[in-house]
């Protein structure tokens, strides 16, 4: 029980880290000489990079806005999937099952669902718009974007594997 009890620690962990990673870092579409994300647009030139924010002169602004915000929501709502399931390893009685945990989960999985889903319909859009004169088109999915996808399958995994599990002694 207890090696299982450590998966399912270590898959949780791995899905928030895997979250954190696509939230933050700045690759969600990369080209030749520039990386982009739903954050800021970095343009390499020479040797120096040159990083811009994405404001809300931007003609999909509110689409990016959404797709932020889900994935903050998405790595808040596994963090706390993982507090309350360390809260009811202690506080549940034997045979109950981890329902609060998984629906938690299961939130976060449709958070990152519907960010990832947006970029990926509206990328070309989002690319096509931004002043750069090579052109922001030319590009093709970083690992970022990857690891949102990736995440997603886990925490909907967890979510399922928390709904499955129950509390033993």
């Amino acid at each position: 029980m207890l090696i299982i009890l450590a998966f399912i620690i270590v898959f949780h962990l791995t899905a928030a880290v895997m979250l954190f990673i696509s939230t933050i870092q700045n690759v969600w579409w990369i080209g030749n000489d520039f990386t982009t994300d739903i954050w800021q647009v970095c343009l390499n030139i020479s040797t120096t990079t040159n990083c811009t924010e994405i404001g809300n002169n931007s003609p999909h602004f509110q689409a990016l806005q959404t797709i932020q915000a889900t994935m903050i929501m998405s790595t808040t709502l596994c963090c706390i999937g993982l507090f309350s399931f360390v809260l009811q390893l202690f506080r549940l009685k034997q045979g109950e099952r981890f329902i609060f945990t998984s629906i938690v989960q299961l939130l976060s999985s449709l958070c990152v669902l519907i960010g990832a889903a947006i970029y990926t319909a509206k990328h070309d859009d989002f690319h096509a718009n931004m002043n750069y004169s090579g052109g922001l088109k030319e590009g093709t999915y970083g690992y970022s974007f990857i690891l949102a996808w990736v995440a997603f399958a886990f925490t909907l995994i967890s979510s399922i594997m928390y709904l499955i599990l129950r509390k033993r002694k």
